[in-house]
């Protein structure tokens, strides 16, 4: 019953997180979009509770299913600054958006993503849960082309794209010498554009509807074109077979041999027919790679959701504020332990004997004696009766699970009740839609 920003990450929103790392970097005028009006104004009232006189917030409501880049150009009236930073309302990252917004003015660039590595249990972009054991498929993930000085972004394929052959533009190749791929980096969803250029690839290509599969790829594509920058697209755009002019071939490979070694390419000589050089106009894609030890994970799965609740009750709690264990005012039976890496919401108590471990319990939960939960988020609201045990689920709010029920790896849909004596494994238990 929650628009997705809302969803409890160790029992606060997960747009807390987000908006609380723009706010450390001093970055205080946003708009929120949101997909829906019901959603929209959901979200506005959390944000205006939270965030009052903290930050300066538009919340800005678009139909649903038109994707980021759709998102953007239905707002577009409203963006004005030089400079735009988007960043997913759905992204639990320690990294300062303030640093990759430094790289993106240092460059002047048309685009800069931070990239970052790929998560452990490497929640799947369209995955179901599963465990952490699950494999690896390598075409969830991106391809990543970067120049010498891992500055520059040269190439990037997503998805389906990665399991055809991976067409690369020669004149990217010859501009840059070499090129490094990666396949342990995935795109966070962070990006700051020029804001000139977002518009005019949002007006010109007006069937984008992705930043991610559509803009950031054109952009990348088009980077080294001496025609101008969007709205004449050449011939041959896609043609992965130029050739070089045979005339003073040797002389111009070398040339661009030369600037290889540098970290500003985009700033080659191209040839004229006459011989003389003139400088090619560019527009740089830029990356901001965060280090390996940075906490970056997207909300995107329900494997993803226990994922970033697991840890930031544990090996990331310091994104957790404040960092307390036990909320105030639960009341525990006698004999009931809370292991490490728990958090129990305000308001909750817990009758005797109970045990929960590695599990977040939401507010005003009531729940019975002899009760054992696992690797687990409760949420809100929730009754739980004697005798049940819990791991590896996900129950939503206002849920009750009757007596010596046994779930586990199941996900509970808000309001269900599960009857006495009921045993789940790897179930989804919601009411039916009337």
């Amino acid at each position: 019953e929650l628009p997705k920003p809302l969803l409890p990450v160790a029992n606060c929103p997960v747009l807390n997180y987000v908006l609380h790392q723009l706010e450390q970097s001093n970055l205080k005028d946003l708009i929120v979009v949101v997909e829906g009006e019901d959603a929209a104004l959901l979200v506005g009232a959390w944000i205006s509770g939270t965030f009052i006189d903290r930050l300066h917030v538009e919340i800005a409501a678009v139909p649903e299913d038109i994707g980021t880049a759709g998102a953007l150009r239905a707002i577009s009236h409203h963006l004005t600054a030089k400079d735009i930073l988007v960043v997913s309302g759905d992204l639990v990252s320690d990294v300062p958006p303030g640093a990759l917004a430094a790289t993106h003015r240092r460059h002047d660039a048309a685009v800069t993503t931070m990239l970052c590595s790929i998560p452990v249990s490497g929640p799947l972009e369209s995955g179901s849960s599963g465990g952490k054991d699950k494999a690896k498929k390598l075409g969830r993930y991106n391809i990543i082309g970067l120049d010498p000085s891992k500055q520059f972004l040269l190439h990037i394929a997503t998805g389906a794209e990665i399991e055809k052959d991976a067409r690369i533009s020669k004149r990217i190749l010859h501009a840059v010498g070499q090129m490094e791929m990666r396949s342990d980096l995935m795109d966070a969803h962070m990006y700051a554009f020029k804001r000139s250029v977002l518009q005019e690839v949002l007006d010109v290509k007006d069937t984008f509807q992705s930043l991610k599969e559509d803009v950031l790829p054109y952009l990348v594509r088009i980077q080294l074109k001496s025609e101008a920058l969007l709205n004449r697209t050449p011939q041959g755009e896609e043609n992965s077979n130029e050739k070089v002019s045979s005339q003073n071939n040797q002389a111009f490979i070398s040339r661009i041999l030369a600037n290889a070694s540098t970290p500003s390419f985009h700033g080659i000589y191209s040839e004229n027919p006459d011989g003389s050089c003139s400088t090619r106009k560019t527009h740089k894609c830029c990356v901001y790679i965060a280090s390996s030890s940075s906490y970056c994970v997207r909300l995107n799965s329900i494997q993803a959701f226990m994922d970033i609740n697991r840890d930031v009750t544990g090996d990331a709690d310091h994104l957790l504020s404040p960092n307390n264990i036990i909320g105030p005012s639960p009341k525990l039976g006698t004999k009931t332990t809370v292991g490490p890496n728990c958090r129990l919401g305000e308001g909750s108590e817990m009758g005797d004997k109970c045990q929960v471990k590695r599990s977040i319990i939401g507010r005003h939960c009531r729940i019975g004696s002899h009760v054992k939960v696992v690797n687990s988020v409760v949420m809100n609201h929730v009754t739980i009766g004697d005798g049940c045990i819990i791991q590896g689920s996900v129950i939503c709010s206002n849920v009750q699970l009757q007596e010596r029920v046994e779930l586990k790896d199941c996900q509970v849909g808000a309001g269900f009740v599960v009857t006495a004596g009921s045993e789940y494994k790897a179930e989804s238990l919601a009411k039916k839609e009337k």
